[in-house]
C-alpha cells in the first residue's frame, strides 16, 4: 500500500507543480493566460501588498494558518516514518521453554524455507520474505514452477513439508503464508 500512496502523492504533486509552473512561465513570457488565471500581466506580482495584509487582522487567520501547517508537518512525519519502517522481519522470537526464549534471525529462516521449497519436485526457484510481528510471523513465498509442474501438487507439498517444518522448528503455533505461483517461460515444443 505504501508504494501506491507514494506514487499517487508524487503524481499529484508533480501535476500541480507542472500546471502552476507552466502557467506562471507562460504569463511571464507574455503569452495569453486563461480567463481563470489570476495574473495576466508580465509585470504582475504573485502576492500584492493588499493580498498579503488582507487577513492579518482577522481573529481566525493565525490559528487557521498554524493548524494547517501542523497538519502538513504531521503528515510529512507520518510519511517519513512509513518510509523508514522495515517491511521484512529481522528476527523471530522462539519459545525455548525456559521462559527467556531465543531469537532466530529472520534471514536464516527465510533461507532455509527457500532452500527447502526449491528442493520440492517441480519448483525451479523460490523467494521467501517474512513479515508480521516477532511472535507471529507471516511468510510471503514466490515459487517459480517448472514447465511440467502441477501447481496444486507443488502447493500441497510446500504447505505440508516446507512450511510445516519451518513452523515446527521455530516453535510457532501457526505460520500463515501467501504463496504466489509463476511458471517458467519456455518455448513451445513441436509435435510431429
Amino acid at each position: 500500500m505504501l508504494k501506491s500512496v507514494n506514487r499517487v502523492v508524487l503524481a499529484l504533486a508533480g501535476l500541480v507543480l507542472l500546471v502552476v509552473g507552466g502557467a506562471v512561465l507562460a504569463t511571464g513570457l507574455g503569452w495569453s493566460a486563461p480567463s481563470w488565471w489570476p495574473w495576466d500581466g508580465r509585470h504582475d506580482v504573485l502576492l500584492s501588498t493588499a493580498d498579503r495584509l488582507r487577513w492579518r487582522d482577522e481573529g481566525w487567520w493565525w490559528p487557521a494558518v498554524i493548524a494547517a501547517l501542523a497538519v502538513v508537518v504531521l503528515l510529512a512525519l507520518w510519511w517519513l516514518l512509513a518510509q523508514l519502517r522495515r517491511s521484512r522481519l529481522s528476527e523471530v522470537l522462539v519459545d525455548s521453554g525456559d521462559g527467556d526464549g531465543a531469537r532466530l534471525r529472520g534471514r536464516a529462516l527465510e533461507g532455509v524455507l527457500a532452500s527447502e521449497a526449491e528442493a520440492l519436485p517441480g519448483v525451479d526457484r523460490a523467494h521467501v520474505s517474512l513479515t508480521g510481528r516477532r511472535t507471529a510471523p507471516e511468510a510471503r513465498i514466490g515459487l517459480l514452477l517448472e514447465a511440467h509442474a502441477q501447481p496444486a501438487a507443488a502447493l500441497a507439498e510446500l504447505t505440508g513439508e516446507a512450511l510445516e517444518h519451518a513452523r515446527a522448528s521455530a516453535g510457532l503455533a501457526a505460520l500463515p503464508a501467501e504463496v504466489r505461483l509463476r511458471a517458467v517461460k519456455h518455448r513451445a515444443q513441436r509435435v510431429s
